[in-house]
């Protein structure tokens, strides 16, 4: 069965109607995560725990989904030589 990896992230944005973070060394890293139900539940704990600040927004990027396990090597795998 292939994994299907989850990271949530977040932090402040400079503006709440874009993804453009105000401080890109203080985005929080939440976790990795196993599948998209514990990366979800991860994801709706810190929504909620920063629900007061207009600015503050978690993602869950689906990395499983940068790995093309069709080819010999990934796009990110060439790219170390």
């Amino acid at each position: 069965m292939t994994q299907r990896l989850h990271l949530v992230f977040g932090g402040e944005l400079t503006d709440p109607s874009k993804t453009e973070f105000r401080d890109v060394d203080d985005i929080h890293i939440v976790g990795m995560f196993p599948d998209y139900a514990s990366a979800y539940s991860a994801w709706k704990s810190e929504a909620q725990r920063t629900v007061d600040n207009a600015h503050m927004r978690y993602f869950i990027a689906h990395i499983h989904r940068l790995r093309d396990e069709g080819a010999e090597a990934s796009p990110t795998e060439e790219l170390g030589g």
